[in-house]
């Protein structure tokens, strides 16, 4: 599949930006932007997500395929990887499973193991709102009735889109990803990755516990785990300065190729 990204910046080395369920590349664009270090970018639209083609499946093997014919593509034989959420499943998933692929990786507030859902009521409301609408604010109004939190329901927005014909649409996949989500929420396995890694959690966030580091060290061998202070699971939208500075400080502290 031929995956959608945004591209900027040049030379070596690739770095990968993965958003999480329901979102897109360009809720990763002010991080990446603000990283000083040089190289290539890429904020991916996952499969059934943003602008990238949709399919009939969602699963990790499925997401990891897609990363790995885009690197291909763009003949990359190897990037560093960021993964945020349902991205970070991905990223892992690749790494677990094609490590020659990726350089490093960080895995944002996120662990390996199954989750018990929680995006149900958000699908259900996206399914709920009547798009026959002429104006922007008449879909937030819908939205509203079903979701209170001012925050979600403008991330959800990104996805709101017009087709040829002028008429909204939503760029989500929501059958796929409804009849899907039982995968997105698996957990991931493999051959230990033992390249560097980075865990970073949210410190107001209860997705990533200290019953997971276990699992996280035991597939991840070289993984470092960080606490972002002040921020929730999106870690990039609530304390944004701080994760840079991690960003650029386990970044660019890594040997360039050929001189480990």
């Amino acid at each position: 599949m031929r995956l959608h990204f945004e591209k900027f910046g040049r030379g070596k080395p690739a770095y990968v930006f993965l958003h999480g369920f329901l979102g897109s590349g360009d809720n990763w664009r002010s991080v990446a932007k603000s990283l000083s270090l040089p190289g290539t970018y890429y904020l991916v639209d996952a499969r059934n997500h943003g602008r990238s083609p949709h399919a009939t499946t969602h699963r990790y093997s499925d997401l990891a395929g897609d990363l790995a014919e885009m690197l291909e593509a763009e003949n990359w034989p190897a990037a560093h990887f960021l993964g945020h959420s349902m991205g970070g499943k991905a990223a892992m998933y690749l790494a677990l499973h094609f490590p020659a692929r990726v350089s490093s990786l960080v895995v944002v507030d996120i662990a390996p193991r199954a989750y018990v859902g929680g995006h149900e009521p958000l699908l259900e409301a996206l399914h709920k709102v009547d798009l026959n609408v002429l104006r922007r604010e008449e879909v937030e109004k819908q939205l509203a009735e079903y979701i209170a939190d001012s925050g979600v329901r403008l991330f959800l927005l990104k996805g709101l889109a017009r087709d040829e014909k002028g008429r909204f649409i939503w760029r989500f996949n929501l059958p796929v990803l409804q009849s899907e989500y039982v995968h997105v929420i698996a957990a991931v396995e493999g051959a230990p990755y033992r390249g560097p890694t980075l865990f970073v959690r949210g410190e107001r966030s209860t997705y990533i516990l200290a019953e997971d580091k276990p699992d996280i060290f035991r597939l991840f061998p070289k993984a470092r785990i960080e606490t972002v202070p002040q921020a929730g699971h999106w870690v990039h939208v609530d304390n944004p300065a701080y994760l840079i500075s991690l960003l650029h400080e386990f970044w660019g502290s890594l040997p360039e190729p050929g001189e480990e």
